[in-house]
């Protein structure tokens, strides 16, 4: 009876990736027009690319530091989210608000609000006292990359969030009296029962979030489009520089391979670290 859903889902997948690496193997025109067979030399001229190398370590770099100042925010968000206190629905609400949100649209207000002329940060600085004049936090990596990580993690909290909250409602409660009544503190009954209750949840965070930072295109492109001179490129806005900006179809087919292969050997890999830590616990 599923086996229509299945052979369904194949397909919609499966065609895709059997596409994409065609082309890959491929030399392709500006308009998508299959040429000869090249074999992997779109794969040896990525290899050689120094910003394609670049990206690659950039990628890393923004998909670990989100993923994590994600969790490190939202873990104590949701316990103080789940505990019973006056506001704590408006409180909840106030948190979800920047999910409401696209990306695309918190980008913009985020480069309005850091335009180096009439932005408001700018101005708020100046009003202050903390700037003598205008700072163009855009114009330059030192200062646009870091940024981004912070938007980025911004706007992953709230889903984070959801995702804790609903493992901490579905936490039985006995045991956390009995705790009380051994004598244990908060620290102990956070660290001995909240965390081991919530790993599941947290590694369900951990995977979602880094596919989904991973190929985040819209925060970094409506900022900077990876800019200045590439400086703040990720492997996705590279991708789209390449097949949309520059024509290379063939490497961008081979860089999107690329990224599936990644994403895919770390989805093993967390899985298998998973099965080893639960035969270990058993």
């Amino acid at each position: 009876m599923i086996l229509p859903s299945v052979l369904l889902a194949l397909w919609i997948i499966g065609y895709p990736i059997l596409d994409v690496t065609r082309t890959s193997l491929h030399a392709v025109t500006r308009f998508g027009q299959l040429r000869g067979f090249v074999g992997l030399e779109n794969f040896s001229a990525l290899l050689d690319d120094p910003v394609f190398l670049a990206s690659l370590w950039r990628t890393l770099v923004w998909t670990v530091c989100v993923v994590g100042g994600t969790l490190l925010i939202s873990v104590p968000l949701a316990l103080m989210l789940n505990d019973d206190f006056a506001g704590r629905g408006l409180a909840r609400v106030i948190i979800m608000l920047p999910w409401a949100i696209s990306l695309t649209m918190n980008a913009i207000v985020w480069r309005w609000t850091l335009n180096g002329q009439y932005g408001m940060l700018n101005a708020t600085l100046f009003e202050l006292g903390v700037l003598d004049g205008p700072v163009e936090w855009l114009a330059s990596a030192g200062t646009a990359f870091p940024i981004e990580i912070g938007i980025g993690i911004l706007v992953s909290i709230p889903f984070t969030v959801t995702i804790l909250l609903g493992g901490l409602s579905s936490l039985p409660g006995d045991i956390y009296e009995a705790a009380r009544l051994d004598g244990a503190g908060g620290w102990q009954r956070f660290r001995h029962l909240t965390l081991p209750l919530l790993r599941p949840f947290v590694n369900i965070a951990i995977v979602l979030n880094i596919i989904y930072v991973f190929n985040s295109f819209p925060i970094i492109w409506v900022l900077t489009q990876g800019d200045p001179a590439n400086s703040t490129d990720i492997l996705v806005t590279y991708l789209y520089k390449l097949a949309f900006r520059y024509g290379k179809l063939d490497a961008a087919a081979a860089m999107s391979l690329v990224m599936f292969l990644v994403l895919l050997a770390f989805t093993i890999f967390y899985a298998w670290l998973l099965a080893r830590s639960r035969e270990a616990e058993a």
